[in-house]
């Protein structure tokens, strides 16, 4: 079942219906993702290099060296820090496109099936800004353990895949349910919508790929809400009548 919907979602994602909101997600995800480079170097170089700078007079003569140096390991530090604010980024992306990618995916897929029902643009926002805190702050939890070893691996995959597992459904669930009804049809399938979350993560994890995550994440998660209605006789009597 989880397979089956994320091989649907990845041939969603460069289907000719799916086209005009693939590239608003990609292009959107781009430029937040480069305003926040731009950002972190500026702080780096205004508030960061002039403290480690003061200390290189007081060095030997070797201090061009140790500053080229510095340099690198800076902009390696600003790649990592980059790469841990995708998980935010999607986060956020995915609270402004996730209706525009579900009424893609069930037009295509679904068709003889009742459509779902945006959220209101008001309750899309906070439920977007909302999760962009959560995701925040489980990635800085999961950033203190980068210097474990043989836990910072597990600790991305288990904390991103739980998150965004979570966040993801109840956003495709909402468009035929109740936030409280939403919420306790995935904790019922608490197990299986982890496992989907850690498929997210995986695809979180590869780069430049992880561009796509908002629209990967979102048609996979709309699949698997269709698929585990089916299943579930009474939930989807709830379903239908909020279709």
């Amino acid at each position: 079942m989880i397979l089956d919907a994320a091989r649907l979602s990845l041939l969603n994602l460069f289907a000719p219906e799916t086209r005009n909101v693939f590239w608003k997600t990609l292009g959107l995800t781009l430029a937040v993702l480069l305003a926040l480079w731009f950002g972190l170097r500026e702080v780096f170089f205004l508030y960061v290099w002039p403290w480690f700078a003061s200390f290189l007079p007081s060095l030997p003569d070797w201090t061009g060296w140790l500053a080229l140096i510095a340099a690198i390991i800076a902009g390696i530090g600003l790649a990592l820090a980059l790469a841990l604010l995708i998980a935010p980024v999607t986060a956020l992306i995915a609270g402004l496109f996730l209706d525009d990618v579900a009424e893609v995916v069930e037009k295509r897929d679904y068709p003889t099936e009742p459509a779902g029902k945006a959220m209101p643009l008001g309750q899309a926002i906070l439920g977007s800004i909302q999760f962009l805190g959560v995701v925040i702050l489980g990635n800085m939890a999961a950033l203190i353990m980068l210097f474990i070893p043989g836990v910072n691996l597990i600790a991305f995959f288990l904390v991103n895949g739980y998150l965004l597992g979570r966040e993801f459904f109840e956003f495709a669930a909402m468009r035929f349910r109740t936030p409280a009804e939403a919420r306790d049809f995935r904790a019922k399938h608490a197990s299986t919508v982890f496992m989907a979350g850690l498929l997210i993560a995986g695809f979180l994890a590869i780069p430049i790929v992880n561009l796509l995550t908002p629209l990967f994440a979102a048609g996979l998660m709309v699949h698997l809400h269709k698929s585990l209605s089916r299943r579930d006789p009474a939930y989807t009597l709830t379903a239908a009548k909020r279709a």
